[in-house]
């Protein structure tokens, strides 16, 4: 399969396609004129890279990972749950730091609301 057959096919950028071929994420073989030829299984790899990706994980850590993955793209080997379990960990501090940031700033607007001059109209 060809690059485009498979961008046209999985929905994904030519351009994104090369960049999990960069990332070490997507092989392909190449002709003797230079163009990539990726095997019957891009399709799903590339569902799988997307499936990653949209669960907020790094292309690094999604290639030491990715040959964990089986099945379908949500499927995935029980020896990744503690790691996937850290990051969403993780996540949810981001989210509880982000909330407590949030609520300063709000405060912030607001005194500065009440502290603005009153407009005649």
């Amino acid at each position: 399969m060809k690059i485009g057959e498979l961008s046209r096919e999985t929905g994904v950028s030519v351009r994104l396609l090369r960049y999990y071929e960069e990332q070490g994420l997507l092989a392909s073989e190449r002709t003797p004129g230079g163009q990539r030829v990726y095997g019957s299984d891009a399709p799903s790899v590339v569902r799988r890279i997307r499936a990653l990706l949209g669960a907020g994980l790094p292309t690094r850590v999604i290639a030491e990972v990715l040959d964990c993955v089986c099945g379908s793209e949500g499927e995935i080997e029980p020896c990744l749950s503690p790691m996937l379990v850290a990051r969403l960990d993780a996540i949810d501090e981001q989210l509880h730091d982000l909330r407590g940031t949030r609520s300063s700033l709000a405060a912030l607007v607001a005194a500065t609301e009440e502290r603005k001059p009153a407009t005649a109209d």
